[in-house]
């Protein structure tokens, strides 16, 4: 079954502290501090992949985690960054927090970071002083990101076949691409979208893409269309098939078109070739008498006989040249390369130490929730004393 929409909580890893450490040396009984820093924990990324078809990879309401960074040890030696977790998404995931797009992976080998691994603490070396030569506390590192996401596709292709159901699409596609997509005589056999791959004489190739038949009221949610129309958004051309043995062509594409009008998104301007099927069913086939500026084609076929085909194959190559970049896919140099998505500040509004009794913790009061949080993550146990500005609080 094609999947189209998926939800995962990724967690990136956390950061690691800072060590706690004194020089020690035969000759140097008394060596100043040189803890190291904690490695940053690992950040969750995801990546376009052009062989993942669509999201069926990712299990419901699967957790990606990354791995948190080392610990810092002495001689100012400093933890290892934590491993990132990268997770291979199709071509065309958009990715949601709540309701908010963050990122639209439209282009081979792009990459977002959607949850950064949290800060590495400083070793206690950073902390000595002329008045504090032995401080004995460092900082801990901080948790990674946490966040529930939402990932939706969007096909990429080149043009879409979209109609009434059992007005031949399937067939259609089987003779001009390299897809095999179930046929059959009933309406809505095609239940998913599927993608194939036209090839010209001269070794170009256009991808075009079809869509599970659209009725009366699908941008209402009625039948199968209304989960399925985001796919057109990225296509360039709409082949629009009808079947004309069954007359009133005219009537049959005004229904369409007004489920993609009341879809919105910019489907219902994009260019149309109106593709009048099974012209072997009927030997005297309705005319097309819709005049509107962006139908740029009208042709007569058979799927079944391939008479015409050969001319919709030239109109594809000419409409939608394989070389022009998609139309409704906006996407910038730095989008492509590596998306990072950080909706806070990363600056630390206070800090937390590890002492030889405790934590201590310094700056704004963080919450209650929060600081509950960064001590369990940094293996705080009954007992442990707690500094809170003048207040010492014992660990329950």
């Amino acid at each position: 079954m094609f999947h189209d929409r998926a939800k995962l909580t990724v967690i990136a890893g956390k950061g690691g502290d800072g060590s706690i450490h004194f020089r020690r040396e035969k000759y140097v009984p008394r060596g100043g501090p040189d803890g190291g820093d904690g490695g940053h924990g690992g950040d969750v990324v995801l990546v376009a992949d052009p062989r993942r078809r669509d999201l069926s990879g990712i299990r419901p309401n699967q957790k990606v985690r990354a791995e948190r960074g080392g610990i810092g040890g002495g001689s100012l030696s400093h933890g290892a960054r934590g491993a990132d977790a990268e997770l291979s998404v199709p071509i065309g995931t958009q990715v949601f927090v709540g309701d908010e797009l963050v990122a639209d992976l439209a282009r081979p080998g792009a990459r977002v970071v959607v949850a950064a691994g949290g800060t590495g603490g400083r070793g206690n070396k950073h902390f000595a002083s002329p008045t504090r030569q032995t401080p004995r506390y460092a900082e801990i590192g901080l948790p990674g990101e946490e966040k529930e996401l939402e990932l939706r596709l969007k096909l990429l292709a080149d043009a879409a076949l979209v109609g009434l159901p059992n007005a031949g699409k399937s067939s259609l596609l089987t003779r001009i691409s390299n897809a095999r997509p179930k046929v059959a005589e009933y309406p809505f056999t095609t239940l998913s979208p599927v993608l194939g791959t036209v090839e010209s004489s001269d070794g170009r190739q256009l991808v075009v893409a079809d869509v599970p038949g659209l009725i009366e009221g699908a941008s209402e949610g009625i039948g199968l269309g209304h989960e399925f129309l985001a796919h057109l958004e990225r296509a360039r051309l709409l082949l629009h098939v009808i079947d004309s043995s069954e007359g009133d062509a005219d009537e049959r594409w005004h229904t369409i078109d007004a489920e993609l009008g009341a879809y919105g998104a910019g489907i219902d301007e994009r260019r149309q070739v109106v593709v009048l099927n099974k012209i072997d069913l009927s030997p005297d086939p309705p005319e097309f008498a819709v005049e509107d500026e962006r139908i740029e084609r009208v042709l007569r076929l058979s799927a079944v006989t391939g008479a015409g085909l050969d001319e919709l194959r030239r109109a594809l190559f000419e409409l939608a040249p394989p070389e022009a970049e998609p139309d409704a896919v906006e996407v910038s140099d730095d989008m492509v390369d590596f998306l990072v998505y950080k909706p806070g500040s990363e600056r630390r509004r206070f800090r937390v130490f590890r002492t030889e009794t405790g934590f201590r913790v310094t700056g704004s009061p963080p919450s209650e929730a929060e600081l509950e949080k960064i001590l369990k993550a940094a293996g705080a146990r009954a007992g442990d004393a707690v500094e809170l500005g003048e207040d010492v609080l014992e660990w329950d």
